[in-house]
C-alpha cells in the first residue's frame, strides 16, 4: 500500500510541475515543449511500476515496465527478426505500393468525373469492410509469408490515400484556375503548377494516415497465418504461452515503429509544404 500512496504523490507531483511549464514563464519555450512529454511519460511509467507492485498485481494480467524492459533486452535478436518480417517485408512494401497506386488512380479519377462519382463510394464501402474479414481471404489467396500481409496493407490503405489525394486536387479555387487558364495553361501544366503543389497537405495527411493503418493490417494478417516469424504471429503465441512480457515488448517494437514512420513522414512534409500556414510558427 506504500507503493500506491507514493505512486499517487508522485502523480500529483507531476501534473503540478506540467501545469507549471504549460502555463507558466517557459510555456512559450522549446525547454517546455520537451520536457512535458518526457515527464509525462517517465511519470506513466513510473506510476505503473508502482502500482503493480504495490498492489500485487500477476504478470499474466500486466506485467510491470522493468520486466518489460528485461524481456525486451534479452529478447533483442527475435524483436529484430520479427520487425523485419512485419514491418520491413509485409507493412513497408504495402504501404508504397498502396499509397503509390492511390495517388496514380487519384489523378485519373480526377481527370475524369464519372471515375470519381463511381469509384469513391466504393472506396467508402471497401474502407468499412472489416480487417478480420479480409485478413483470412487475402492470405489464403498470397499464402502465409509477408506478401499477403502486404496484400492486406495495400487494401487498407489505398482508399484513405484515393479520398484524402482527390479531396486535394479539388482545393485550389475557381479564381486560381481561371488564372492559369488566363496563361493558356493546359491541364497537365496546371496539374503540376498549380493543383499538385495545393494537394500536397492533402496528399501528406494521406500518407500520415495510412503509416498507421499500415502497421495495424500487417499485424492483424499475421494472426490468420504466417510464417513462424512476425509480430503479429508472435503476440499470438506469445498470449497463449500467457508471456505477456513478449506481447508487451512487441508492443513495445511496434510503439517505436510507428512513432518513427509517422515522424518521417512529417519530417518529409514539413520539407515539401515549408509554404503552409500549418507549417508556420
Amino acid at each position: 500500500m506504500t507503493l500506491v500512496i507514493l505512486a499517487l504523490v508522485i502523480w500529483v507531483a507531476a501534473w503540478a510541475l506540467n501545469a507549471w511549464l504549460s502555463n507558466g514563464p517557459l510555456s512559450n519555450s522549446r525547454i517546455a515543449g520537451i520536457a512535458v512529454p518526457l515527464i509525462f511519460g517517465a511519470t506513466v511509467l513510473i506510476v505503473w511500476e508502482l502500482v503493480v507492485r504495490g498492489m500485487n498485481v500477476a504478470a499474466v494480467i500486466l506485467p510491470p515496465p522493468s520486466v518489460i524492459a528485461g524481456t525486451f533486452a534479452q529478447n533483442l535478436p527475435t524483436l529484430w527478426a520479427d520487425a523485419v518480417q512485419t514491418i520491413g517485408k509485409g507493412a513497408v512494401s504495402g504501404y508504397i505500393i498502396g499509397c503509390g497506386s492511390a495517388f496514380i488512380v487519384a489523378i485519373i479519377v480526377d481527370r475524369y468525373d464519372f471515375l470519381r462519382r463511381g469509384l469513391l463510394p466504393v472506396g467508402n464501402f471497401m474502407a468499412a469492410l472489416p480487417i478480420v474479414g479480409i485478413a483470412p481471404i487475402l492470405v489464403m489467396w498470397f499464402g502465409f509469408d509477408w506478401q499477403s500481409k502486404s496484400a492486406v496493407v495495400v487494401v487498407m490503405v489505398f482508399f484513405p490515400m484515393l479520398v484524402n489525394t482527390v479531396a486535394g486536387l479539388r482545393d485550389t479555387s475557381a479564381m486560381q484556375r481561371d488564372l492559369m487558364h488566363t496563361y493558356a495553361a493546359g491541364y497537365f501544366q496546371t496539374l503540376i503548377k498549380l493543383r499538385l503543389p495545393a494537394a500536397m497537405p492533402f496528399v501528406f495527411n494521406g500518407l500520415k494516415i495510412a503509416t498507421t493503418l499500415a502497421l495495424i493490417g500487417a499485424i492483424v494478417a499475421e494472426f490468420f497465418g504466417s510464417p513462424v516469424l512476425g509480430m503479429g504471429f508472435r503476440i499470438s503465441t506469445s498470449v497463449g504461452q500467457l508471456a505477456l512480457d513478449m506481447v508487451w515488448a512487441e508492443i513495445v517494437v511496434a510503439a517505436l515503429a510507428g512513432s518513427a514512420f509517422y515522424g518521417l513522414i512529417a519530417l518529409i512534409e514539413r520539407g515539401v509544404t515549408f509554404w503552409h500556414p500549418s507549417q508556420r510558427k
